[in-house]
C-alpha cells in the first residue's frame, strides 16, 4: 500500500542492507504515513530538496564522499528548519559504530536499536513529524510576515512617492498662487488704469495736436497752458507705466533703507484708483517715522494687497486708513512669536470698517491657498505672501478684526540700523551749458529718441556724433575722434549696451558712459551691470534730468 502525504511530511528512508527499507516502509504506511526509500545518500540528498519530514537513515549508510552533501544539507538549513533524523543502530546502541561521532553533526537525532517493535518506531515518526509540522507552520507564518512586510513597504514607498508628488504639486501650485496673487493686484487695476491712461494720451494728443493749429494759424497766446496739460498728462502717464512695471516683476528679497512715508505717498495715486468712488483713502503719516529696512517691492506690493483686500471688505463703500508709526515690542510680546525679536519697528498699517472677520477666518488668514471667496473670486490679496515676506525681513505681521466693524492688518518691518539717509536737495538749478570742445556719442536705435537728446545737446552746446545700433558707433570709438560721454540705450539690436560699453572702453579706458532704458529697476538691481564711470537714467525722463545727469557725468573727474 503506497500512502500519498504532502511532501514537507514525507518520510525519507535510506536503509541499502537487507529489507529494513521494506519494513520500515510498510511500518508507516500501515500507520497511515508516507515515505520513500532511496538507494544512497547522494539520492537522499536530492529528495530533500522539494521537501521532507524526517529522515530513516541506517548507521551503516553514513560513509562515503555523499555523506558530505547531507551534512552540508543539515548546516545550511534555514533557520525555521531542523530536520528531525531517525538513526536505526546495531545492537549496542549509540556508543558504538560511527554514529555516535556523527551525532552532534547530525543535530536533532534519535537512535532506533534494530531490531524494533514497529510500535516504536510508530512512536517515533509521530512524535518526529508533529514537529515538523510545527516547523513548516512557523516557516509559514515567517513567510506571511515577510510577505507583509514586503507589502507594507511597497505600501509605504507608494505613499512616499505620492506623499513626494503632492508635495511637489503643492508647492507648484503655491508658486503658481503667489505668481497669480501678483498678478491678479495689477489685473485689479486694469480697467481704470486704461481708462485714465486713455485719458492721459487724450490730453497729450490733445495739446499737440491744438499747439499745431495754433502755431499754423501764427496764434502764440496762451500756448504755455496747452504745453503744461500735454507734460502733467505725459508725467501721470509715466509715473503710472513705472510703477505696473515694478508690480509685475519677480525677484528675491532684497532689503534696504526704506523711507516708508515717501514709498506710501508715492503710491497714492495708484492705491486711490484701485478703489472703487464710494470709498474714502486717508493716509496718516507719522512725521517722525524711524528709516525701516525692507524690500521696496515687496513693500509696495504688500501695501496694494492690503489695499485691494480692506476695499473688496467694504463692497458698499467706506473708509479706509492707511497709517505708518513707530513701535517697540519688547520681549514679553515677541516671545509669543517664533523668529520675531525685541526692538525697535516701523509699522504700516491698514485699517477699513468693512464687514470684519470671525475669529475662526482670523486663525487660517495667513494660510496658503485658504480663502473664504467663492471660486473664481480672486482679489490678490496675498496674505500669506505678506506673512512670509514680513518673516523673511524679520518682522511681523497682526490681524485685529470684529464682525460688522471692520479690520485692522498691521506690517511691522525692523527699523533700519544703519546710517541716516541723506536728504537729497532738491535740484532746481537750470544744468550748466558745455565747455567748449564737450563731445557726446549718441547711441540709439530709436530715431525719435535720438533727435530729442541730439535736440538736448545742441541746445547746451555739446558736440555730438550719433549711431543707431553698436555697429554703427564702434568706428566712431575706434577712431580719433574726442569722445567726453557715450550715451548708449541698453536694448539695442545686435549688441547691447552693456557690451558696447565694455568694448568701447578698451581703447578709451576712461570713457564715461551714460545708459538709457525703459526698464531702469531691472537693469539697475543686475548684479555688476553698473562699473565706475557708468550711470543710468529711466526712460521716459525729462530733459532737465537729461541735462543735469550729462553735465554730471562729463564733470566726473576720471
Amino acid at each position: 500500500m503506497t500512502v500519498t502525504v504532502p511532501l514537507s511530511e514525507r518520510a525519507l528512508i535510506l536503509a541499502p542492507l537487507g529489507r529494513d527499507s521494506q519494513v520500515a516502509l510498510m511500518i508507516l504506511n500501515e500507520a497511515g504515513y508516507g515515505g520513500l526509500i532511496t538507494p544512497d545518500l547522494a539520492t537522499l540528498c536530492t529528495e530533500l530538496e522539494p521537501g521532507a519530514g524526517l529522515l530513516l537513515i541506517a548507521a551503516e549508510a553514513l560513509n562515503g564522499p555523499e555523506l558530505e552533501g547531507l551534512l552540508l544539507y543539515l548546516e545550511q538549513q534555514p533557520a525555521w528548519s531542523d530536520l528531525p533524523i531517525v538513526l536505526l543502530t546495531h545492537h549496542g546502541g549509540s556508543g558504538q559504530g560511527p554514529s555516535s561521532q556523527l551525532s552532534k553533526l547530525l543535530g536533532n537525532v534519535t537512535f532506533l536499536e534494530r531490531p524494533f517493535h514497529p510500535a516504536t518506531l510508530v512512536s517515533l515518526i509521530s512524535t518526529a513529524l508533529r514537529g515538523r509540522r510545527r516547523q513548516y507552520e512557523a516557516r509559514d507564518r515567517l513567510i506571511d510576515l515577510s510577505n507583509s512586510e514586503r507589502r507594507l513597504q511597497s505600501t509605504l514607498e507608494t505613499l512616499e512617492q505620492q506623499v513626494e508628488e503632492r508635495t511637489a504639486q503643492l508647492r507648484h501650485n503655491e508658486e503658481a498662487l503667489r505668481q497669480s496673487q501678483k498678478m491678479e493686484a495689477v489685473g485689479q487695476l486694469t480697467g481704470g488704469i486704461a481708462h485714465d491712461f486713455n485719458n492721459m494720451l487724450t490730453g497729450i494728443i490733445g495739446s499737440l495736436e491744438l499747439l499745431r493749429r495754433r502755431l499754423a494759424r501764427g496764434r502764440l497766446d496762451d500756448l504755455d497752458s496747452l504745453i503744461d496739460l500735454g507734460v502733467t498728462s505725459a508725467n501721470r502717464a509715466a509715473g503710472l507705466t513705472h510703477r505696473l512695471l515694478a508690480f509685475s516683476r519677480r525677484q528675491s528679497l532684497d532689503s534696504k533703507a526704506v523711507q516708508m512715508n515717501e514709498l506710501v505717498q508715492s503710491m497714492g495715486e495708484l492705491l486711490q484708483r484701485s478703489l472703487n468712488e464710494s470709498i474714502q483713502l486717508d493716509m496718516r503719516l507719522h512725521e517722525q517715522l524711524w528709516v525701516a529696512e525692507a524690500d521696496p517691492n515687496q513693500l509696495e506690493s504688500a501695501l496694494l494687497n492690503l489695499v485691494i483686500n480692506a476695499r473688496d471688505a467694504m463692497p458698499d463703500g467706506g473708509n479706509l486708513v492707511v497709517e505708518t508709526g513707530n513701535q517697540v515690542l519688547d520681549r514679553d510680546y515677541t516671545a509669543t512669536y517664533s523668529n520675531l525679536e525685541p526692538g525697535d519697528y516701523v509699522v504700516l498699517s491698514v485699517t477699513d470698517n468693512g464687514c470684519g472677520m470671525p475669529e475662526s477666518v482670523i486663525n487660517r488668514a495667513f494660510d496658503p491657498f485658504f480663502t473664504t471667496k467663492p471660486i473664481g473670486q480672486g482679489t490678490g490679496l496675498g496674505l500669506s505672501m505678506i506673512y512670509g515676506f514680513s518673516k523673511q525681513s524679520g518682522g511681523h505681521v497682526s490681524i485685529d478684526s470684529k464682525i460688522d466693524e471692520g479690520t485692522t492688518v498691521k506690517l511691522y518691518l525692523p527699523r533700519f540700523q544703519g546710517e541716516s539717509l541723506p536728504h537729497a536737495p532738491a535740484d532746481t538749478e537750470q544744468a550748466p551749458n558745455a565747455v567748449e570742445g564737450e563731445t557726446v556719442l549718441i547711441v540709439e536705435d530709436d530715431p525719435a529718441v535720438r533727435v530729442l537728446v541730439s535736440a538736448v545737446l545742441s541746445e547746451l552746446g555739446y558736440g555730438f556724433v550719433e549711431a543707431g545700433d553698436a555697429d554703427g558707433a564702434m568706428p566712431i570709438l575706434d577712431s580719433e575722434q574726442r569722445i567726453d560721454l557715450l550715451i548708449s540705450d541698453v536694448g539695442l539690436p545686435g549688441m547691447n549696451g552693456r557690451q558696447l560699453a565694455e568694448i568701447g572702453r578698451q581703447p578709451r579706458p576712461q570713457l564715461k558712459v551714460l545708459f538709457m532704458t525703459g526698464y531702469a529697476e531691472k537693469a539697475a538691481e543686475r548684479q555688476g551691470f553698473l562699473a565706475a564711470g557708468m550711470d543710468l537714467i529711466a526712460k521716459p525722463f525729462s530733459i532737465e534730468a537729461l541735462a543735469q545727469k550729462i553735465r554730471q557725468m562729463i564733470g566726473q573727474q576720471g
